[in-house]
């Protein structure tokens, strides 16, 4: 019965039994960082507009609606549900499969979870689509697709903050169905905002600062739900007054609703002389009607009591008592408002059914006083009652939409060569672009699209960490190469800036060290991020103070080969880009070469953990930093080449011949200190037999934007095979995890072993280093390997309950750290060497 109703669901989606849980799902590996277990599910809304996640149990669970701040906590008001009567038998189930805990809603009937051997239904998810496929219970074929109009190269619509869930009905049976669809949210307007605006900062005991977000959950006094109800279509608009109204607007009218439109036109009756503050705007639930649907609605219901004014009616004949009351919440009061529509299908008949949830919260606030607008502001205006227009505009073009997201999938998903596995994997890893405390601002003359970010990861929460995004940046420069020139723009601004702040170094807490404080940022110094959610995200940078990244020996090489790497990917035309970078470059490379302290053409690593690799002492010349320098001095001077043609006026002869004079020394030098007849040393100071699986990140860069080779390629090829036998297939022997990898160590010794048991960085598995693994290893030919690697990444994350938080490492013991990464992306990189 399913297959006759299921719409067109890839094949290489992600799939969970509904509401079945997980035996043995990963869990945190310390205890302060954040695990929100498995129930996770695609999210939903436009890159920077804040999003929603709705979970393989059906549940709305993920509220990431005030930029750069995480909740996830289930509101079981927000649910959608169903009526079916056949014949004279009747039943309505709300569809989440987990009735709530705390004894709300306790009259609603809870949709049967999945088993061991039954299934209930199928959970599918492809970012940006996601499917429920409801089976079993009732005779009706239901499918739900959930999406928001995210494609590549669209810089509006990506940005919009709304969900469609268009519902596919099929009669299978020889009689009529009626059927009633009904969507209820909880309204939560004024939730979203920080409580405490100046949260005082502290080093964790894993040596990161963070601070405490009190959201004001809860807080609803003065909300309000207004009914929309004109033209083709039915609606709620959820605002908050700032007083209230001195007549309210109170109906009860039992008749069922004609067909009705939202209209953009009718804003709530806040003030409209002020700009909103953070949290301040409006949620908006909408459908559209057929002249034979019938619609109903109940704009304000108890979502915290046992739901009986709500289920009462819907649970007997599908109806609500469309019940139209404007009066605000008082004191501790909640709210909620319920829209349904009701229809028959005759037999053999399919119907499609829209619904949208959209919200209007333009505002982002940072430290006290620092607030940006949002991207979808610039298309649909600032004042934060425009929710009903945005659902207007999705109800408008969902099929246009749903018809841009598939072309582009079908694009990858019809290349036969690609594993469906690495298909699934690619379009899912993209959901930290959404969720990922994202920030995209509304444009400016300086910033014509806008200023982009997203976090490092929801346990070290600033933005774009630079040695990351070295990896991760793959699909955001491959997909929205626009978005990651404005990300590098914003450290070529940064770069010649200082903050002569003192702040305590964490990690030499977490050793017992004596405490240690460093300058916040060095003039020229690369910084390691752009800021975090707290201050001034864009103008006060390098947040993070678990190292002194002012000490870092990546960073300006990281920066310069992203540079490269975004004109290189962008048809190899935009020459005001590499201009607007060129003088950050040269003060980059030049601040970093102060660390050659022998002046032999190399900085060293200083024995410290000074590079991405931040719990890892390296001293000396470096595999890792040495090969990335030598890299980026090939792309700084091809830069330079380009902008003597493109740009005559900039003066790049002096720094093109200086890169020259050290790149001529260091390369020789790098092989001659590094080279051990069959992999590349792990420095030249420590004496460290270790196998680096990411010895040669320099060289894959390199390769990648087709510039010299920094060591011989059949040294490199060596290095990778020792690599691939030691790091991969080695350490899980070592593991006696042969049969199922959980993917390379990011050092181990020639025979697999440790060199420290007890050491961290150096035996997680990095998802998204093993993904740039696997990249540099198609790239030199070693397909086979590279897709080993990755598959057995892919198989931990999304059979161990880690989808759509994806960690930066797993371990042996089935451990994570730092989920919601933003390192993973890195898939892309694989797939770039693949087509």
């Amino acid at each position: 019965m399913s297959a006759f109703a299921t719409p067109s669901i890839p094949n290489c989606a992600w799939s969970r039994p509904l509401g079945l849980g997980w035996d043995h799902p990963y869990t945190v590996r310390y205890a302060s960082n954040l695990d929100d277990g498995p129930w996770h599910g695609m999210p939903l809304g436009g890159f920077g507009a804040g999003c929603i996640g709705r979970s393989p149990r059906g549940e709305f669970n993920l509220w990431h609606i005030d930029g750069g701040e995480h909740i996830f906590q289930t509101l079981p008001a927000c649910q959608f549900s169903v009526f079916e009567q056949v014949g004279d038998q009747t039943q309505a189930y709300a569809l989440g499969t987990a009735a709530p805990i705390d004894g709300s809603l306790a009259s609603w009937q809870w949709y049967p979870p999945s088993d061991q051997t039954t299934a209930t239904g199928t959970y599918y998810a492809l970012y940006p689509r996601s499917w429920f496929v409801y089976e079993g219970i009732f005779q009706t074929a239901l499918t739900c697709e959930q999406f928001s109009p995210i494609w590549p190269d669209n810089y509006q619509e990506s940005s919009y903050p709304v969900a469609v869930f268009l519902w596919t009905l099929t009669n299978p049976t020889e009689q009529p169905i009626t059927l009633s669809l009904m969507l209820t949210w909880h309204h939560t307007v004024g939730w979203f905002t920080n409580a405490n605006p100046s949260p005082e900062v502290v080093i964790r005991d894993d040596g990161s600062p963070v601070y405490d977000y009190q959201s004001r959950w809860g807080e609803s006094a003065g909300n309000y739900t207004k009914l929309l109800a004109t033209g083709d279509g039915l609606g709620l608009v959820m605002a908050r007054f700032e007083e209230s109204p001195k007549h309210p607007d109170t109906q009860h009218n039992p008749q069922p609703l004609g067909a009705g439109l939202p209209r953009s036109d009718i804003a709530p009756p806040a003030a409209a002389d002020r700009c909103p503050q953070e949290g301040e705007g409006q949620w908006a639930i909408a459908t559209t009607l057929t002249a034979n649907d019938e619609g109903f609605y109940h704009t304000r219901w108890n979502p915290i009591g046992d739901g009986a004014d709500i289920w009462q009616t819907f649970a007997q004949d599908g109806s609500l008592l469309n019940h139209h009351d404007v009066t605000p919440a008082t004191g501790d009061e909640q709210i909620a408002g319920a829209i349904a529509v009701r229809l028959t299908l005759q037999p053999g008949e399919t119907r499609q059914i829209p619904f949208v949830v959209s919200w209007d919260f333009p505002v982002t606030e940072f430290a006290q006083g620092v607030n940006y607008y949002r991207r979808y502001t610039d298309f649909f205006g600032k004042t934060g009652n425009q929710s009903a227009a945005i659902a207007q505009t999705a109800l408008q073009h969902y099929h246009q939409w749903q018809t841009q997201i598939s072309n582009w999938q079908q694009s990858i998903l019809t290349q036969s060569h690609l594993p469906d596995w690495l298909k699934m994997a690619l379009f899912n890893e993209l959901y930290d672009l959404t969720s990922g405390g994202t920030l995209w601002s509304a444009a400016t003359e300086r910033d014509p699209i806008g200023q982009f970010a997203v976090l490092e990861c929801l346990d070290y929460r600033w933005y774009e960490s630079l040695d990351v995004r070295l990896y991760g940046g793959f699909a955001l420069v491959m997909l929205w190469p626009d978005l990651e020139k404005a990300v590098l723009r914003a450290f070529a601004r940064a770069i010649p800036q200082a903050d002569p702040r003192l702040r305590l170094i964490g990690y030499y807490l977490t050793i017992g060290a004596p405490s240690l404080k460093a300058v916040r940022k060095v003039a020229n110094a690369t910084p390691h991020d752009l800021g975090a959610p707290n201050e001034h995200p864009w103008e006060q940078t390098n947040y993070t103070c678990y190292q002194d990244c002012n000490l870092w020996k990546d960073l300006a090489s990281d920066f310069v080969l992203q540079v490269y790497r975004a004109y290189q990917f962008t048809d190899r035309t935009d020459g005001e880009f590499l201009a607007d970078c060129w003088p950050a470059i040269v003060a980059a490379l030049t601040y970093l070469k102060q660390f050659d302290a022998d002046n032999d053409g190399i900085p060293e690593n200083s024995g410290a953990p000074d590079q991405t690799f931040d719990d890892w002492r390296l001293q000396g010349i470096s595999a890792y930093c040495g090969g990335l320098w030598l890299a980026a001095l090939e792309a700084a001077i091809a830069i330079g080449q380009i902008l003597q043609t493109t740009d005559p006026s900039l003066n790049v002869g002096e720094p093109i011949a200086q890169f020259q004079t050290w790149l001529a020394q260091a390369k020789p030098l790098y092989h001659a200190t590094l080279w051990n007849g069959q992999f590349y040393q792990l420095d030249s100071g420590s004496g460290s037999d270790v196998v680096m699986a990411d010895q040669l990140c320099g060289q894959y860069f390199a390769r990648l934007l087709g510039l010299p080779d920094i060591v011989p390629a059949d040294c490199a090829r060596s290095a990778l095979q020792t690599v691939y036998d030691t790091c991969f297939v080695k350490f899980n022997q070592s593991l006696q995890r042969q049969d199922e990898p959980i993917g390379a160590a990011n050092g181990v010794r020639p025979d697999g072993s440790p060199e420290n048991p007890k050491a961290t960085h150096p035996l997680e598995v990095w998802t998204g280093i093993n993904f740039g693994l696997a990249a540099f290893l198609a790239q030199m030919g070693m397909k086979t390997e590279g897709l080993a690697i990755a598959q057995a990444v892919v198989h931990q994350i999304y059979t161990g309950g880690l989808q759509f938080r994806t960690p930066e490492a797993i371990t042996a013991n089935r451990t994570f750290r730092a989920c919601h990464y933003l390192r993973p992306m890195a898939i892309w990189a694989v797939y770039r060497e693949l087509v």
